[in-house]
């Protein structure tokens, strides 16, 4: 495991309590003729600010200091009381945290977690909706529970036929209208598409009986209300449990893993509102009962900035316009094309994303030449700053609520209004790339994960660094830093985008990321285009102040932390599985 030299991992655990709460560098293209690295690059002592300021102005001054690693800024406390469960402490990069540990012995706890609670009304079969009705069902069952898993739907909704398929009908009490669903719930998980929440809050909010429970796997709804001054009915909880993956992810890890205890999909999960005392239990107990290995806590608007940003980096839009950007270099340069969809797409989804898993980023880096580094190095270098720039963009966009509106309004295109036509996404697959992504895999062996190519290596791992530099320094905490800027790209996300290809996730994965990657992916491809690769090809000396950060970057060292908590289940996605989603399916989009 990499990083071990930064510190002894430290887990304490506190009792429950009613009171307390490839090593070989292959390149069939030499460096020189794809113009990677310069005949004249060399290495060079790092430049101070003030060398920096005199030759570039101030801006490459202050980019200079960024360089260095910040304390994290402080945080709102994110302890917990559980009555239920057991809480653990970890300390990450020497940040004390708190998180309960999953498993299917838990499931024996559920009754008491989920007290008071007879029937719980899952909103929705779109991306969570599926995979969360039926873990709950099928870990409540385990348990010896009585209490109902009811799917609410619209009335005509061609996704009744999908639910039934699922095991959930009318005749027995477990599929039915929405309005009806949430009126008779005492937990209401509300999965239905971001717009919609926006569109039907008020409605949804009438429906809901006092001292009832708002369950959200997002929280996008919150930060809508915030843009318009509104806060949640105060006479009903309000709790989140956000699995860092998507849908397909969460159901197939728990299926995989029901001869292994505690594999899953990692969660946070969050309390907003408290009328009665049962929402941290509650929320624990959802988690657990999805599968979750480790549940940690955050708040929802943490969550949502995290969330929304890293959909439209590193998880699905930044990669996008990675791949093109790399795929168009290689090609250009006289790389096949066959060749040049592998060392993009291949290594990223493949070998990059199984080592960071299972050993780490420094692996990554570890696993070259030394002229694999220096490629590698020149690719991270020239890359970092300016994956940095439109990344930081990003993050004010979301935080100040301009990506969410966003959202909603381009839900409200998806149809005919104010005499314009509908305009709902299209497709994004027919394009060259994805057309010999088609024929690279037919003609995949099994198993094999892709070449590990040092230059897409160093523009990837920038890209996360860059990522989980901009969390640290907005005070995220280091488990909602590692699990939505590593852990959801390499153990959830990418196996399915190297089982099926990008352009597959960006058509069937949720309406906010979809629409995140296609108004972000293009911003990369451009910058990385522009500014990174002509550095590249200018010959720019490499910034070892990058490099010697990267190198000793205490998130290695948490991230290791992270990784003991994973289980020894990978996921799996056979060929001829279908994880499109319903409605998506059913409309041909």
């Amino acid at each position: 495991m990499a990083a071990r030299s930064f510190f002894s991992p430290s887990i304490s655990t506190s009792t429950p309590s009613r009171n307390s709460s490839s090593k070989t560098h292959k390149t069939l293209t030499s460096a020189s003729t794809l113009g990677f690295l310069s005949s004249t690059s060399k290495s060079f002592s790092s430049l101070r600010a003030t060398r920096l300021t005199s030759r570039n102005g101030c801006g490459s001054a202050l980019a200079s200091r960024m360089v260095s690693v910040p304390a994290v800024k402080p945080l709102t406390s994110l302890d917990f009381e559980t009555s239920v469960f057991k809480k653990e402490k970890i300390s990450l990069a020497g940040h004390d945290e708190y998180i309960v540990r999953g498993g299917r012995d838990l499931f024996k706890l559920l009754p008491d977690a989920f007290k008071g609670i007879k029937q719980i009304g899952v909103i929705g079969w779109g991306s969570q909706g599926p995979a969360q009705a039926q873990n709950l069902r099928d870990s409540l069952a385990e348990a010896k529970s009585d209490i109902v898993v009811k799917i609410g739907l619209r009335k005509g909704s061609r996704s009744f036929a999908e639910a039934r398929a699922a095991g959930f009908s009318e005749e027995n009490g477990t599929l039915g209208d929405i309005w009806e669903t949430i009126s008779g719930s005492d937990l209401v998980l509300l999965l239905i598409s971001d717009a919609a929440q926006a569109d039907s809050y008020e409605k949804i909010f009438s429906h809901m009986k006092p001292n009832s429970i708002l369950g959200l796997s997002h929280g996008f709804l919150l930060g809508h209300l915030q843009s318009k001054g509104l806060d949640f009915p105060k006479n009903i909880s309000v709790i989140a449990v956000c699995p860092k993956g998507m849908g397909p992810s969460v159901r197939r890890l728990y299926v995989q893993g029901k001869e292994i205890n505690g594999a899953g999909i990692n969660s946070s999960f969050g309390v907003h509102q408290d009328v009665d005392g049962r929402a941290t239990d509650v929320a624990l107990g959802w988690s657990v009962a999805l599968g979750s290995p480790f549940t940690f806590a955050t708040t929802l608007e943490q969550e949502y900035k995290s969330d929304i940003f890293g959909e439209r980096g590193i998880l699905l839009g930044a990669v996008h316009g990675l791949v093109e950007c790399l795929f168009r270099r290689y090609t250009e340069n006289g790389m096949s094309e066959d060749l040049a969809y592998k060392n993009t797409v291949e290594c990223v989804t493949g070998i990059i994303s199984k080592t960071i898993s299972t050993q780490g980023m420094l692996s990554v880096y570890n696993s070259f030449s030394e002229e694999g580094k220096k490629e590698f190095e020149a690719a991270y270098s020239a890359s970092y700053y300016p994956c940095m720039d439109i990344l930081y963009e990003c993050y004010e966009d979301v935080a100040s609520g301009s990506e969410i509106r966003s959202v909603v309004l381009a839900g409200q295109r998806f149809y005919e209004k104010d005499g314009l036509p509908a305009f709902p996404m299209g497709k994004i697959d027919q394009t060259r790339m994805w057309k010999v992504g088609e024929r690279v895999r037919k003609s995949r062996p099994a198993g094999d994960l892709g070449p590990l190519y040092p230059f897409t290596a160093g523009v990837y791992v920038a890209l996360m660094m860059a990522q989980i530099e901009i969390l640290r320094k907005k005070g995220h905490s280091y488990s909602e830093i590692i699990n939505e800027s590593v852990i959801e790209a390499v153990d959830s996300l990418n196996p399915f985008m190297h089982a099926r290809g990008v352009s597959f996730m960006v058509d069937n994965c949720s309406t906010t990321a979809r629409l995140g990657s296609r108004k972000w992916a293009p911003r990369f491809d451009y910058i990385l285009t522009q500014q990174a690769l002509v550095a590249v090809d200018k010959g720019t000396p490499i910034n070892q102040d990058l490099i010697s950060n990267f190198l000793s970057d205490p998130v290695h060292g948490a991230i290791e932390v992270c990784a003991q908590l994973r289980p020894t289940v990978d996921i799996s996605v056979p060929p001829d599985a279908d994880f499109v989603r319903p409605e998506l399916r059913q409309s041909g989009n």
